[in-house]
């Protein structure tokens, strides 16, 4: 059985996602802290503390992110280094909570999922083989010395 090993992936890819998760959990970080302390203010008090808890799977969600990506860049940047950690795994939200909240917040929560998801796919295709089964050469090889 000959088995690739698993893709790589590039500086450029780990670059740009890193900069989108970083922009992400400023705005975050923006919203959740600072803008949205009037709406904070009139929702009832379970939604409040749904909000809380919201607020940290944003930032758990995104530090994950973060951490796995700035472990793929240095692993990228010197393969002496051990393989990277898995990626976190990050606590789902209920919708029904979810639809209680404002726009915005649900906007930035949708945002950090849909990243999270994204990594955790790549994340999934780099810890598979590329190419698992017999090897096609070796088969042909294999078929060309029964034929002789």
């Amino acid at each position: 059985m000959h088995t690739e090993s698993a893709p790589r992936i590039t500086l450029k890819v780990i670059n740009s996602l890193y900069v989108e998760a970083m922009l992400l959990a400023d705005e975050a970080r923006a919203y959740f802290d600072q803008h949205s302390h009037p709406t904070r203010a009139v929702m009832a008090p379970i939604d409040r503390v749904n909000f809380s808890c919201e607020s940290l799977k944003v930032t758990a969600r995104l530090m994950h992110v973060i951490a796995w990506l700035l472990h793929q860049r240095a692993h990228a940047e010197n393969d002496r280094l051990a393989p990277p950690d898995r990626l976190g795994d990050a606590a789902d939200s209920d919708p029904a909570a979810l639809a209680r909240l404002p726009a915005e917040a649900q906007q930035i929560i949708a945002a950090s999922v849909g990243l999270y998801a994204r990594v955790a796919r790549l994340e999934g295709r780099m810890s598979a083989p590329a190419f698992a089964g017999p090897s096609p050469a070796l088969s042909l090889q294999s078929r060309l010395i029964a034929a002789l």
